[in-house]
């Protein structure tokens, strides 16, 4: 739980103090008045970073640093972002100075926003990282692993489409360690898929009150059976049509989160609101998962996610803050009237 921030020529505020309370928080204003900005600032200083953009455009405009100071049940933190003399980003738990935060320094965070309401019928990419932000909090390693993959798959994709990999023998190192790398993702993200599909249905059904039946699974690119070494085959073989298209086709960056109804595509098959309730469903489990895993209820924060609902669904969602610090924001307290609502922060242009 975070009892209060303040905020220091961090985005829109220059020097701003808000204070929470342990249940519903719902911070109120017009579009541009700093609500979504003030969820952020939550996420940096529990996670480490921002979910939308990079440690350098949190910053206040013509400003070289950044501050956020919190207050929670476990004492004080502070985030420090720099970018004279050169780019840094510090942080203090309780008198003791980090470079990063480490999973158990981390306060468990459950986001919902807009873009989340797209999970089913927008790009493998939202579901994707649906599965990563789990595993980020619950699978120690799994954030720097992830990390690894990527910075490989950059430097074979530069490899290929700069034309220097003239012999398959020089992607070679980058074709084992990518299989490596990515045998451990796919592997936890098919373990987690598993996971959500024992408990979809029932909490799909609690909230929607029909029977259709939801089915999850990991489609990967190889086998999931020996998919390390599986992979680094395929690499090997497909070696003249990655030279000719400059990137890397297989591995878990290609890879996806199928959801059905009733054996159909969501995407064919399921209405809007249908589809909406699944991806409630799929929150609910999140941080039902984050919370056994971490032994903590994580932080809900919700980024003006009751416009995008109808009043079902927003009654929907109302299951996932039950016994929670929540933090909602929004341009009217009448969008979620029916809440039980602990506080309200009034921002303004």
């Amino acid at each position: 739980m975070i009892a209060e921030i303040r905020l220091q020529q961090y985005r829109s505020y220059k020097d701003k103090t808000f204070k929470f309370t342990s249940g519903v928080n719902i911070v109120v204003g017009p579009n541009a008045s700093g609500k979504t900005n003030l969820l952020e600032a939550v996420m940096v200083v529990c996670q480490g970073g921002s979910y939308r953009a990079p440690d350098n455009e949190l910053i206040m405009h013509k400003k070289d640093w950044a501050r956020i100071d919190a207050k929670s049940e476990n004492g004080e933190r502070t985030v420090k972002l720099m970018t004279n003399p050169k780019p840094n980003k510090e942080f203090t738990i309780n008198n003791k100075k980090l470079k990063q935060l480490r999973a158990n320094d981390q306060i468990p965070i459950v986001l919902f926003e807009p873009n989340h309401l797209l999970i089913l019928s927008g790009s493998p990419e939202l579901r994707r990282n649906y599965l990563d932000g789990i595993l980020e909090l619950i699978k120690p390693g799994y954030k720097k692993t992830k990390k690894d993959y990527i910075k490989t798959l950059r430097q074979r994709n530069f490899l290929l489409k700069s034309g220097r990999a003239k012999q398959m023998s020089e992607l070679f190192p980058w074709n084992v360690r990518l299989s490596h790398l990515g045998g451990f993702i796919a592997a936890s993200r098919h373990e987690l898929t598993q996971s959500l599909n024992k408990d979809i249905n029932k909490a799909y059904g609690h909230l929607s009150n029909n029977k259709d039946k939801i089915t999850l699974a990991y489609k990967s690119t190889v086998e999931l059976e020996s998919y390390e070494s599986l992979l680094l085959k395929k690499l090997e073989a497909d070696y003249e049509l990655d030279l000719l298209r400059g990137f890397t086709a297989r591995g878990p960056h290609r890879e996806d989160l199928e959801v059905l109804i009733n054996n159909k595509q969501p995407t064919l098959s399921a209405s809007r609101g249908e589809n909406r309730s699944i991806t409630i469903a799929l929150k609910s489990l999140e941080h039902d998962i984050v919370k056994k895993s971490t032994n903590q209820s994580p932080i809900i924060l919700l980024d003006d996610v009751f416009s995008e609902l109808d009043e079902n669904r927003s009654h929907q969602l109302t299951s996932l803050i039950k016994n929670s610090q929540t933090i909602i924001t929004s341009t009217s307290v009448n969008s979620i009237k029916k809440l039980k609502t602990n506080q309200v922060i009034k921002t303004t242009k």
